[in-house]
């Protein structure tokens, strides 16, 4: 059974990591959108795997296919159904993961639920390579939102314990960010989270890290209290993405070590519009936004698939047992995951946006 993403804007995403292909299906994009498929192509290859020294070296065009809702880079106003081909696998690495789960991988957990015979070939349907789908739906939202005045971007707020310069949360400027292949706005920390994640590939080892996305352009009332709340809505689809493991908004965790009075955003106005000086609350309230910047950062966990030797064990014999993973893995995702956050966080506002109607 396939479950969708969104109350509005319904996403499903089908395929595994070493299948002919990964799919997705898209409901509720409004028709007569002119796709810009130069930016989109572009939007991918930050993904996409083998581009670099901290990626996996397991290579992919990861070019989406429209087989039915676009034509000639139009939207149609019906499904729009993307396929993306996989053509580089290495299946053969994977050939004790069913009776040797790996640590931190969804093995263990899928074959309680669906069996020995449940797809875990490169992760299976539980792979960050589903991410790619999710960026061909999430780059359709962004290339959407910036037509109606919204930004959205995103980059490495951190990587093991190396900071990037966080986005002023009242008044980010994504310029610092533009035309870099490493999604970093201060080039020394750059250097120094290179330098960490080289480090720890040399020992077979890897390392996870924070990414903060802002959107800019909402308008105050959008969402709803409680259960249909921007939080609980822009949360629910980051946690789709594997390897988050903890999300936050505005100041996060931190608020709670402070006192309200150092919490509070204070309202001011200049006559015509209402903002807040500060922006611990992150652009909402109450479940609604409140026309500041949505702040958002995301946790990931350090890559599972490491060469170091690991503790497991043999479901045939019951036994435990120490193993190497094999396979060509990221030692850092992060990198790789700004668009991934950038395309889910679209996902989800427009998914907000069209609340009460279809998307116009």
């Amino acid at each position: 059974m396939l479950y969708p993403y969104g109350n509005n804007l319904k996403l499903y995403i089908e395929g595994g990591s070493h299948d002919e292909k990964i799919e997705m299906f898209l409901d509720g994009f409004p028709a007569g959108f002119q796709i810009d498929a130069d930016e989109l192509l572009s939007f991918m290859q930050r993904r996409a795997p083998g581009r670099n020294e901290f990626s996996t070296s397991r290579k992919e065009g990861d070019v989406p296919e429209f087989l039915t809702g676009v034509e000639n880079s139009v939207t149609q106003g019906g499904r729009i159904h993307a396929v993306i081909r996989n053509s580089n696998q290495h299946s053969s690495d994977y050939s004790q993961v069913k009776d040797i789960p790996r640590p931190s991988h969804a093995d263990f957990a899928a074959i309680s639920k669906y069996g020995a015979d449940v797809d875990l070939r490169g992760g299976g349907h539980y792979s960050g390579r589903l991410t790619a789908m999710l960026c061909v739906a999430g780059g359709l939202c962004i290339q959407y939102l910036k037509k109606k005045g919204i930004e959205i971007c995103a980059h490495v707020y951190s990587i093991a314990d190396v900071k990037d310069a966080p986005f002023d949360a009242v008044n980010p400027d994504f310029s610092a960010l533009s035309g870099k292949e490493y999604p970093v706005t201060d080039d020394e920390a750059c250097e120094r989270m290179k330098a960490k994640i080289a480090k720890a590939k040399s020992e077979g080892d890897s390392v996870g890290g924070i990414i903060e996305c802002a959107v800019t352009g909402l308008e105050a009332g959008m969402g709803e209290h409680m259960f249909a709340g921007v939080e609980a809505r822009i949360a629910s689809v980051l946690f789709a993405v594997p390897a988050v493991k903890g999300v936050e908004f505005g100041a996060g965790f931190a608020s709670a070590g402070l006192r309200g009075s150092e919490n509070n955003d204070p309202f001011v106005t200049d006559g015509k519009k209402v903002r807040t000086l500060t922006n611990n609350c992150g652009g909402i309230l109450g479940g609604m936004t409140n026309s500041m910047p949505v702040v958002v950062r995301a946790a990931f966990k350090p890559t599972p698939s490491i060469a170091k030797e690991q503790q497991s064990v043999s479901l045939s014999k019951m036994e435990n047992v120490t193993f190497s993973i094999k396979g060509r893995h990221d030692p850092c995702i992060v990198f790789r995951a700004v668009p991934v956050v950038e395309a889910v966080v679209a996902l989800a506002v427009c998914d907000i946006l069209s609340d009460g109607g279809d998307l116009r």
